[in-house]
């Protein structure tokens, strides 16, 4: 009786044959058993093509019996890799091609699920040959977790010191953006936001390397900075016991109204150099007139 061949050509030696050279064979079982735990290999890849992985019955080397398998080359078109039919065990594959084109790893026929790294995917990925069905069998993909180039959907995650690249977002239950990151070169300064506990204000802060940060609020086109909920007066204020200081431009060339703290204080209204305080596009009277017209008319 002659020997017989497992699906990743390990040699299975009938009863009583291959005498004299039963230990050599043995130890080539030995070597490719070796290869299917924990070997690697490389496999080129061919251009809108399949390359097709065969057995080496008896002998060491098949790209088939390795455990991880890294595909090569420089693609222009997409790629199909197949194993035999009978082949059961599981692999980790990588794409290490050079060219955005898919390459899809499948049995040799039939209709069963298989495995495709998309174009822009050239990471790891650990799949199952099920060998489940004779005509049919499933290329079954095993979760490795989260990769540089994988979509993953993260519950109940803490992610520390996160990083967004230019354009970056982060989405709504919709996916549609809801706050957008940008980039300046070489930045020192950022925004901060704080929590609160009870009966204290949430902060959102200007931060960074400067000694003094203006916080930039800047509306779109035409558009306002809206205070308030809608359903109640707005209102701005201090943060304590402070004067409220409205200007234009940081102050440079700027009138001012200062709102001063404190119990009767007063609202002060002050033109830059010779401006005017106006109302409906009139000059209001200055002080020294308001006291003459008090004189006169009572």
């Amino acid at each position: 009786m002659a020997s017989t061949y497992t699906g990743l050509g390990v040699e299975l030696q009938a009863t009583g044959e291959n005498a004299g050279t039963w230990g050599t064979k043995t130890n080539t079982n030995l070597q490719i058993l070796e290869q299917i735990s924990g070997g690697f290999t490389q496999q080129a890849l061919t251009s809108g093509g399949t390359v097709t992985l065969t057995a080496s019955d008896g002998s060491t080397g098949a790209v088939l019996a390795h455990r991880m398998i890294e595909f090569t080359g420089t693609i222009t078109d997409n790629a199909v890799v197949t194993i035999p039919l009978d082949v059961q065990t599981f692999y980790i594959l990588r794409n290490s091609s050079s060219g955005a084109y898919t390459v899809q790893f499948k049995y040799a026929s039939g209709s069963g699920d298989s495995f495709t790294f998309t174009a822009t995917n050239k990471g790891d990925q650990i799949v199952f040959a099920s060998a489940n069905d004779g005509t049919n069998p499933d290329i079954v993909t095993v979760n490795t977790g989260i990769t540089a180039s994988s979509t993953d959907t993260l519950t109940n995650k803490t992610l520390t010191a996160p990083k967004f690249a230019d354009g970056g977002f982060i989405a709504d239950a919709n996916g549609n953006e809801s706050l957008v990151f940008g980039t300046t070169s070489s930045a020192v300064n950022d925004v901060k936001i704080t929590n609160a506990a009870t009966g204290n204000d949430p902060l959102i802060a200007a931060n960074g390397g400067d000694t003094n940060i203006d916080l930039a609020i800047s509306p779109k086109g035409s558009g306002e900075i809206v205070i308030g909920t809608g359903s109640a007066t707005g209102a701005i204020t201090t943060s304590g016991a402070y004067d409220l200081v409205l200007d234009t431009n940081s102050g440079t060339n700027s009138g001012s109204i200062t709102i001063t703290d404190g119990a009767n204080g007063n609202i002060n209204l002050a033109p830059n150099g010779t401006g005017q305080v106006q109302a409906g596009g009139a000059q209001l009277a200055t002080m020294g007139k308001a006291i003459a017209m008090a004189l006169i008319f009572g």
